[in-house]
């Protein structure tokens, strides 16, 4: 028998569609499926009408669209594909925020932190793109406020962002937080604000911001790390060859001497501190570019040589 012109009752449109009955009933209260007539006894029928729409009302619940949501795609005004956009946008947001929950309890538990770490890694972890784009960027304004800087070398700078995936790895999260504590720390401040006075100076005074040149810096340093590896002592023989390029190649005024080579030294290092890497470490690890080995350990024995 076909289902034309029949009504059914509660009871019996719950039995064909598998919904119980009292959801049936809020539904019908909430004005999402009006009977189609009543008993002369005032019980509520539906017809197959109905049942179709029930059907809709139930697969929309399932998608976890709210009553108000069911209501405007059965009033038309509003369609399915654009509450399914909407929902996925919320979806998608949701799950970044429960990834980055997860994130959190992975690094707490990795580094057994107590009360007082969780709430500021949940805080920090918690942050937009944009937001902690804007934690940086204040840095860096704080950084170089009333200095005439190189605005071509402070824009590389500033322009690294961190940017953490939707799914971040225990080891990146761990780097945000560790960034974000690093910057915000007034020691390192102190050091960066420090850097930028005397490059301020260098650019005002028309000096090279770099005791060494750039182009030369990394195959000295690399030379310097392939010394330190075979062994040898930064006063040997390739140790004071090496200084005696560093002081050739050097962007400083003066004649070489040991005196000009102890002021190159102090030059070198007070722009090689082991946290302004540690900063660019950190970026690497959130943003997934390759591993930045440290430097520090060559470069020391570099300045060896050069004190030497």
């Amino acid at each position: 028998m076909g289902f034309v012109g029949r009504t059914f009752t509660i009871g019996e449109l719950a039995r064909r569609t598998g919904m119980p009955v009292k959801t049936i009933r809020f539904y019908s209260d909430e004005g999402l499926l009006p009977p189609t007539d009543r008993t002369h006894s005032g019980y509520r029928l539906y017809d197959v009408k109905a049942m179709t729409r029930l059907e809709l009302i139930k697969t929309l619940r399932e998608l976890g669209l709210g009553l108000d949501d069911v209501a405007q795609v059965l009033a038309r005004d509003t369609t399915v594909p654009q509450l399914a956009t909407r929902h996925i946008e919320a979806l998608d947001e949701q799950i970044r925020r429960l990834r980055l929950r997860r994130a959190v309890l992975r690094a707490v538990v990795k580094r057994e932190s107590e009360l007082e770490e969780v709430k500021l890694m949940n805080k920090l972890a918690s942050m937009s793109d944009e937001e902690r784009v804007r934690l940086l960027d204040e840095f860096w304004a704080e950084m170089t406020e009333g200095l005439s800087v190189d605005s071509e070398f402070y824009g590389r700078m500033r322009a690294a962002k961190p940017r953490l995936p939707d799914d971040p790895s225990p080891e990146q999260l761990e780097a945000w937080i560790e960034f974000a504590e690093l910057i915000s720390d007034p020691g390192f401040r102190q050091l960066i604000r420090g850097m930028s006075e005397r490059h301020s100076a260098a650019v005002e005074a028309g000096e090279d911001i770099s005791p060494v040149p750039q182009e030369h810096w990394f195959a000295l340093v690399e030379r310097a790390q392939q010394h330190r590896e075979a062994g040898l002592a930064p006063d040997s023989a390739e140790g004071r060859a090496l200084a005696d390029d560093v002081a050739r190649l050097s962007t400083m005024a003066g004649k070489d001497s040991p005196e000009f080579r102890r002021n190159l030294a102090d030059r070198i290092a007070a722009g090689g501190d082991v946290r302004a890497e540690r900063y660019w470490q950190l970026l690497a690890i959130m943003n997934g570019w390759p591993p930045i080995p440290t430097h520090q350990p060559a470069v020391n024995w570099m300045l060896a040589a050069l004190r030497g």
